[in-house]
């Protein structure tokens, strides 16, 4: 338990209905007694008056959580406030002369986690859930919220584990004969937990993106109205449209919803042979681009059929959508699996939206299954990878045993649980080893 009581303004800041604030540590009580000379009883929300010297601050509502059942484990206040920057700067003003401390981003839910109330697997889904902007994002970090992650990782250690005390106690029964089987069932456990992690880290990188922002790259020749139709799937002017060639010499983002998806759509430079400096630049940034994307619009001019442009017909692949633009000015296209569309008239966008839709949610789709959602899950996952990889039977046993114990602590950084007592349990209850 931390010795300092820290404070904020939990609900966003400005004019608003009502302001929340948060206070956490030992003198949380005493300061809200003295505040508004009651303590209410634990989780009633009671109506208060609020003081500070001969001055009225508000009047609101209280509520407390004592320790240890609160989120952080500390004694908790909140106080519901009006939500004007008066009342927010008056109280904040008290609550320094009464000694509190002002949290540091992230403060609570790091109390919390030193605590035991969160593992960092929790902690993290708290932050993506802020975070979210869409559906999906909400749902996935919902998941993880509710411990399917954290889970994940547990069973995993708990294999791991069951291992480690397997190797051990070769040595106590290598007289006796069964040696060789334990081996065998140490080879099994690790075999099998090798291949679902591999999977899960593959699937992880997809989940990944869903927190980040999908990413779409509208590709194409210049003037085939690649900046036109990026301002009508945003539905707003964001990129600069021009009928003269190249205009767009970088790539230009904008965030979307696309139905409870998470897209950055990206325009990019005219693909053509470049005729200076700047623009091959443009060019070479919407190649890359196109080799990053998830997913890749490929916009032709509909006028200029059969012809297509080589450049952009090139970069087709399985996570390219064709597009075939100025509908309104062309006869249909025969070209399977196309889009037709008009920028200028928004025919056929209807159509469009439906792809990507079905598209990044083949791709995306957000199952029951837990996944690793960061960099830093699939980096420890890697590093138990490798730990196991270099796990040999062969191998004096401390030294193999040593290699399971790198695996286990690789993983337990995923939570942040690093329990080096459980390995004794496990043994003493397996093999009744005893003494």
């Amino acid at each position: 338990m931390s010795e300092e009581t820290i404070f904020a303004l939990a609900s966003a800041p400005g004019r608003g209905g009502v302001a929340v604030f948060r206070l956490s540590g030992p003198a949380s009580v005493a300061v809200l007694r003295d505040l508004t000379g009651i303590v209410p009883l634990p989780r009633l929300a009671t109506r208060v008056r609020v003081r500070h010297g001969n001055e009225d601050i508000d009047d609101g509502l209280a509520l407390v959580f004592p320790a240890p059942k609160s989120f952080t484990g500390e004694d908790v206040v909140e106080l519901h406030l009006h939500g004007g920057r008066a009342v927010a700067s008056a109280l904040s003003e008290a609550l320094l002369c009464h000694g509190l401390r002002p949290a540091e981003a992230g403060e609570f839910s790091r109390r919390a986690f030193l605590n035991g109330k969160l593992d960092l697997t929790r902690a993290e889904a708290i932050a993506d859930l802020v975070d979210a902007e869409t559906a999906a994002q909400r749902r996935q970090a919902l998941r993880q919220l509710d411990g399917g992650l954290s889970n994940l990782v547990e069973g995993w250690r708990e294999i791991l584990v069951r291992a480690l005390a397997l190797t051990e106690a070769m040595i106590d029964f290598s007289d006796e004969g069964i040696g060789d089987e334990l081996v065998d069932q140490v080879k099994d456990l690790i075999s099998g937990l090798t291949a679902d992690m591999r999977a899960k880290k593959v699937e992880g990188q997809r989940r990944e993106r869903l927190r980040d922002g999908i990413h779409i790259a509208i590709l194409g020749a210049p003037n085939a109205g690649k900046s036109s139709l990026m301002n009508r799937i945003s539905g707003r002017e964001v990129a600069i449209v021009s009928a003269k060639a190249g205009t767009t010499r970088d790539v230009i983002e904008t965030h979307l919803d696309l139905h409870g998806w998470p897209v950055v759509l990206a325009d990019t430079a005219g693909l053509r042979e470049a005729a200076e400096d700047i623009e091959a630049e443009g060019i070479a940034r919407a190649l890359h681009r196109a080799e990053s994307a998830d997913l890749k619009l490929l916009v032709f001019d509909a006028t200029l059929w059969p012809g297509m442009d080589p450049a952009t017909k090139g970069l087709a692949d399985e996570d390219s959508i064709v597009v075939f633009n100025k509908a309104d000015l062309a006869n249909p296209v025969d070209f399977s699996g196309a889009i037709m569309v008009s920028a200028r008239t928004g025919h056929g966008l209807d159509a469009l939206f439906a792809r990507l839709e079905t598209e990044v949610a083949e791709r995306f789709a957000v199952t029951a299954e837990p996944a690793l959602t960061r960099a830093r899950h699939r980096a420890a996952v890697d590093q138990c990878l490798e730990a196991l990889a270099g796990f040999d039977t062969t191998k004096p046993v401390e030294l193999a045993a040593e290699d399971l114990r790198q695996a286990a602590r690789a993983l337990g950084r995923i939570t942040g649980r690093v329990d080096v007592e459980e390995l004794l349990d496990v043994v003493f209850r397996e093999f009744c080893i005893g003494k």
